[in-house]
């Protein structure tokens, strides 16, 4: 039981879930963070590739465009997509 806990998410699941909680935080998803959560959402791990742009690339750029999502869920969901680039 222990080694399924240690797996991680999708990121397509990771991503789904910031969009919901960030619009649910009443001022919607960033503009500039949408196209890369868009793309998360066909992405299983970071070894993978969107289009011509590999997974790790999706995700950092992501990442710097999600500045404003904040509070410790946040926190937490930015974890484990830093996690799937390492």
């Amino acid at each position: 039981m222990a080694e399924l806990s240690k797996q991680k998410r999708p990121i397509r699941l990771i991503a789904g879930d910031i969009i919901r909680i960030w619009s649910a935080m009443g001022k919607g998803v960033n503009y500039a963070a949408k196209p890369y959560l868009t793309a998360m959402l066909s992405l299983e791990s970071g070894d993978e590739s969107y289009g011509y742009d590999s997974a790790a690339s999706v995700l950092a750029y992501g990442l710097s465009n999600m500045r404003s999502f904040r509070g410790p869920e946040a926190k937490a969901l930015k974890a484990e997509l830093k996690a799937h680039i390492r």
